[in-house]
């Protein structure tokens, strides 16, 4: 599953909150991590489109020498790793390592060396959630401390379900993380309560329409996660079923009320399309969820369709 993990780190103590998140899942899957700092070298005003090399060398040595301070710290802890560093767009150049080295799955904190704003991720995180095309896990600096590498756990895990198998993808990695951390997972489903678009107030046979529609979804959801029995045989789960005119809403008040140390999330779901890289509460969740968040993409970059920015952005590199 997680084999290879990538952290991208830019040397500041925000970024550095993924590292016991980066730890207790390297245990749970025996994961190798790579190290990877991103450098980027301004250009010489005097020579177009070249580098100074002077600069590249002193700013490479410095990335190298901070990433082997964290690599000693991880193995300090049994956690191996390997140090990286490349130059370029960092965005860019975490998309193209992801890709080039078969990473299972990317961990980033929502803010860097940038530091703290009111955007719930910095413009790096956006951009690899967007073209990586792989697992991603994002952890909230804000809510991050000084914390030991070791120790973390996710007591409480929320998987969102809606019945689809695109939204299953999240299962097993949540099962993998659960067993390894005894943590207990709350399978949720929401029944969406239906609305009726009338500027009358609704009468009673409304309302026993909209009401047996409701119990048809609720019958259709514990059959559903009947069926999901076995698959959780000796785990420590429980299904939990809301009806609500606001799903998102919803599944916000539950990791909230259910103080939900980690959410899993695919990145589609039932109505999801393939013209986004992610569905709807995908979305909202990334934009602003509260919680260490893992994404499970279950589209590969050919399935998913490219927006008019790409194609003209294509474009134009060919003139």
């Amino acid at each position: 599953m997680f084999e290879h993990i990538l952290l991208p780190l830019d040397g500041s103590t925000l970024a550095e909150g993924v590292l016991p998140h980066a730890v207790a899942l390297a245990q749970a899957f025996h994961s190798r991590l790579t190290l990877l700092q991103v450098v980027f070298v301004r250009k010489n005003n005097h020579q177009r489109g070249m580098v100074n090399p002077m600069d590249w060398q002193i700013q490479k040595s410095e990335a190298e020498a901070y990433l082997k301070t964290v690599q000693e710290r991880l193995a300090d802890v049994s956690v191996e790793s390997e140090v990286r560093v490349v130059e370029g767009n960092p965005a860019q150049q975490i998309i193209d390592f992801a890709r080039d080295e078969d990473v299972k799955l990317i961990l980033m904190s929502s803010h860097g060396r940038g530091g703290l704003s009111e955007w719930n991720i910095n413009s790096v995180v956006q951009k690899v959630l967007y073209r990586a095309f792989i697992p991603v896990m994002i952890v909230r600096s804000y809510r991050a401390s000084a914390e030991p590498l070791t120790g973390l756990t996710y007591d409480r895990i929320l998987l969102p379900l809606d019945g689809s198998k695109r939204a299953e993808c999240s299962l097993p990695i949540a099962k993998s993380i659960g067993s390894a951390q005894d943590a207990k997972m709350l399978l949720t489903h929401i029944v969406v309560e239906p609305l009726l678009p009338k500027q009358t107030p609704l009468g009673e046979e409304d309302r026993k329409l909209i009401r047996r529609l409701i119990d048809i979804n609720i019958n259709e959801a514990e059959r559903y996660f009947a069926s999901l029995q076995d698959q959780f045989d000796g785990e420590d789960f429980q299904t939990l079923i809301e009806i609500s005119s606001k799903p998102t809403a919803a599944l916000h008040d539950i990791v909230d009320r259910e103080e939900i140390d980690l959410v899993i999330l695919s990145a589609h779901g039932y109505s999801g399309e393939n013209r986004w890289p992610y569905g709807n509460i995908t979305l909202n969740f990334i934009s602003y969820g509260t919680t260490p968040l893992i994404i499970i993409q279950d589209l590969t970059e050919n399935e998913i369709a490219k927006s008019l920015a790409e194609k003209f952005a294509e474009q134009s590199k060919g003139h």
